[in-house]
């Protein structure tokens, strides 16, 4: 029970920290990327594919927090309704990432941001099955594909999420002027 309590401060904490920083960004102008530095190890072996990159250094520009995307639409009714789950929230894992993938889309465009200026993907898959990494992982990719841009990434199997049917919950950290 403890840890349980420990956890949820923690994790409030950080959603007030991260808020804060999100806050003190303001308003934003797309960069593409040129304020970002992919970093790789000495010994980086270009065969080897990852989808994701190592670190990424922050040269200029402000942090800009987008909250936790779901299949739902961006703007939609709390508490959720049963027909909003329904018909957003289908046990289709692929779906659902690109569903909250158009979303976070939708608001990186809204901050005057791109995709080049993403810094970090977070990634929470709940109900999981073996091969759900690679596939939540794939379809996220083919939307930095088209930029040539790997941001960093947590994908991570949780217990559960804000509703049964939801497979799938995505935080995007980006950087821009």
């Amino acid at each position: 029970m403890n840890a349980k309590k420990s956890a949820r401060t923690s994790a409030a904490l950080a959603a007030f920290a991260f808020g804060a920083l999100a806050f003190a960004a303001g308003p934003a102008r797309a960069q593409n990327g040129n304020h970002l530095e992919i970093i790789h190890h000495p010994n980086y072996d270009k065969s080897v594919f990852m989808p994701f990159s190592p670190a990424i250094k922050i040269k200029s520009g402000k942090i800009l927090w987008l909250a936790g995307g779901t299949a739902l639409p961006v703007y939609h009714d709390h508490p959720h309704k049963r027909e909003q789950i329904l018909k957003y929230l289908t046990n289709d894992l692929e779906g659902q990432v690109r569903q909250t993938m158009d979303g976070i889309m939708e608001t990186l465009k809204a901050a005057g941001a791109s995709p080049k200026d993403v810094v970090h993907v977070f990634i929470f898959r709940a109900r999981p099955r073996m091969g759900d990494i690679g596939k939540a992982s794939a379809v996220v990719n083919s939307y930095f594909a088209p930029y040539n841009h790997k941001p960093t990434t947590t994908n991570l199997a949780v217990l559960e999420l804000g509703e049964p049917e939801q497979l799938v919950e995505i935080q995007v950290v980006a950087v821009v002027d």
